[in-house]
């Protein structure tokens, strides 16, 4: 066990490592950052003293190992734009993000899987054909469309909702059902496939001969057992849910990181970008680490020792 997670630790910090290099290599490629900090009539000369207080004057590789150094003292460096520290500024912004990922987490979980369970249980019936298309319409609607419907009926329409920002708990409402609703499709497949394949088992039919209702072997047994895929696909999701709130959030105007990528990616604010991209990519590592040292909980059959 200590082993596996050594390894998988090291694994992960190989990978944050690598994604972090992408970012950093291919923001560059974008342009000088200086150019639109700067007003039209400034000269070359102007230019070149804000390239070179910034430390863009000096080669690509210096600057990326100077800015791996500073990741290793825990510094994410300063914001080219607003001259804060890049910590302070994610810091300030990320319980928002948190708050709109974990309703919509909600949202998917609260109808993905009663949704799935539903869609096993009563196979090849009208309610299930009735529950696959809701699911279809779930997945193939692109986020920013769904979003932009919603506020439209609600928000325009009925005015019962608010269009964008933050206001409450109503303000949530209508971005963690936009965000939620491929995450919502997803877990319902993902269910539906689990609960069928436990249906099948030879346990079923012999717990109901013992006197058990179908519906606590579905509850006592059946969810348990198929468990494992659900919670692999919880921790892709959960991930899944930060990167899509990039879309929520700029549709809603909802003040979290997403919308702050977008803003940092048009001013080339080279620093934030990568601090969002850094803890987008160590959620994501740790959720699957997670999710592998959760298999042993569900599953003790499950040792991972033995994983990959």
């Amino acid at each position: 066990m200590n082993r596996y997670l050594l390894r998988r630790l090291a694994q992960s910090a190989i990978a944050v490592l690598g994604t972090v290099t992408l970012v950093f290599f291919i923001q560059r490629l974008a342009g000088d950052p200086t150019l639109l900090m700067l007003p039209e009539g400034a000269t070359r000369e102007d230019i070149e003293t804000l390239r070179r207080q910034l430390g863009f004057d000096r080669p690509v590789i210096e600057q990326y190992l100077d800015y791996v150094w500073q990741l290793l003292r825990l510094d994410l460096g300063q914001s080219l734009v607003q001259r804060l520290a890049v910590g302070d500024i994610i810091a300030s912004r990320l319980p928002y993000t948190l708050y709109l990922a974990a309703a919509a987490l909600v949202v998917a979980l609260g109808i993905g899987l009663p949704v799935g369970v539903l869609m096993a249980v009563k196979r090849d019936t009208r309610l299930e054909r009735l529950l696959v298309a809701f699911v279809l319409i779930g997945q193939s609607m692109p986020t920013f469309w769904s979003g932009i419907l919603l506020i439209l009926f609600f928000a325009v329409t009925l005015g019962v909702m608010p269009a964008s920002g933050v206001d409450g708990f109503h303000s949530v409402i209508l971005p963690a059902i936009a965000l939620g609703a491929l995450t919502m499709a997803t877990f319902a497949r993902v269910t539906r496939t689990a609960v069928l394949e436990e249906l099948s088992r030879d346990y079923v039919p012999a717990a109901q001969a013992k006197g058990l209702r179908f519906r606590a072997v579905v509850f006592s047994h059946i969810l348990r057992n198929a468990a494992t895929p659900i919670i692999t696909v919880s921790a892709l999701e959960i991930a899944n849910l930060l990167a899509g709130a990039i879309i929520v959030e700029t549709v809603f105007a909802w003040p979290g990181l997403g919308q702050l990528a977008v803003q940092s990616i048009a001013a080339r604010d080279f620093p934030i970008v990568q601090g969002i991209v850094l803890l987008g990519s160590f959620v994501a590592i740790s959720l699957n680490l997670l999710a592998d040292i959760l298999y042993s909980v569900v599953d003790p059959r499950i040792r991972l020792e033995g994983r990959a």
